[in-house]
């Protein structure tokens, strides 16, 4: 599938890259850092597409594709596992689709796929195909390029601590650093917090216990949000403050949206979670994935469920 990536590209003179709904490093650097490596590399029309996301605008900003020229494009869809994460259903108008993923598969929306589960990204991906397909072909990798993979790849391995961190992941993060990465920068920008969400993240800390199965809930209420001048994907940066507590297994961060609605932020250390984020209307990886609550009872639900996972996981681990 590399190779019929590569081809895919050569055949289409617009190409129309997307990934998915409130995106994170991994989604804007595998985005953008595809499209630098074809702009530098040829000479074909390309374009992002999506919302912009004010934190991570030091990475990329989207273009406006005007309506008449999605159907005249080849759309790269990057690290988006179902359709209901596109951000923008326009990809439906193009005269070609081809997936870029890493999430274990939910559906197949395109036309051809290459889905590749053991990668920590889709970043990865994007540089293992670079390095396996795309150089040999004569391409060329710009600094650019190899610092929206790398910020791709850190966003996704936080930091190369996650266990999805392998060999071929610091390899690929090897080949990048061929190039001039400004590494004070990028994790300046990346990592950085405005005061009001450290202050925001006090008062949710405040309230954070642990259950005797090892599980952690953080919730952030509308008027939080509100309080402290935090928008709900500015949120997203505090799911990981517990994640160093002793004793703590899993945990799962409610945020509360303007509809009434919650959505779901679950992490874990060990038991499988994604499963419970597709009961939920999501999905993810094993460890880290994410769904949406419609209420207080489902919120109860998948903390419940949670803890089942945790005290099924522990019972399991004892000789």
């Amino acid at each position: 599938m590399k190779q019929n990536l590569f081809d895919t590209i050569e055949k289409h003179d617009t190409i129309i890259i997307v990934r998915h709904v409130r995106p994170d490093p991994d989604a804007f650097g595998s985005q953008k850092g595809l499209a630098e490596l074809i702009q530098l590399n040829t000479n074909k029309t390309v374009y992002m597409a999506g919302e912009d996301e004010p934190s991570l605008s030091f990475l990329a900003t989207m273009d406006n594709v005007p309506a008449d020229v999605w159907k005249r494009a080849l759309v790269i869809i990057c690290d988006t596992a179902n359709r209901e994460r596109i951000d923008g259903k326009q990809y439906e108008d193009a005269l070609a689709t081809f997936k870029v993923d890493h999430h274990p598969p939910i559906d197949q929306y395109a036309d051809e796929e290459w889905v590749d589960t053991e990668c920590s990204s889709t970043s990865e991906m994007v540089t293992r195909w670079y390095v396996d397909v795309a150089k040999p072909n004569g391409w060329k990798m710009s600094d650019a390029a190899a610092t929206l993979l790398y910020a791709g790849i850190v966003g996704d391995t936080g930091r190369f601590r996650h266990p999805n961190t392998t060999s071929d992941t610091l390899k690929a993060a090897s080949v990048l650093f061929e190039n001039n990465i400004d590494l004070r920068t990028l994790f300046a920008n990346l990592y950085k917090k405005p005061l009001q969400l450290v202050q925001l993240e006090g008062e949710v800390l405040s309230e954070v216990a642990l259950s005797e199965a090892g599980v952690s809930v953080m919730t952030i209420r509308r008027h939080q949000l509100d309080k402290y001048n935090v928008s709900v994907n500015e949120s997203s940066a505090l799911v990981h403050s517990i994640s160093d507590v002793d004793g703590l297994l899993a945990w799962v961060m409610f945020v509360e949206l303007s509809d009434g609605t919650f959505r779901v932020r679950l992490r874990s250390k060990a038991p499988v979670i994604n499963g419970l984020a597709e009961r939920y209307g999501g999905g993810g990886h094993p460890l880290a994935a994410g769904a949406l609550a419609k209420d207080e009872s489902e919120i109860a639900a998948i903390v419940s469920e949670l803890n089942a996972l945790a005290s099924s996981f522990t019972a399991n681990q004892t000789p």
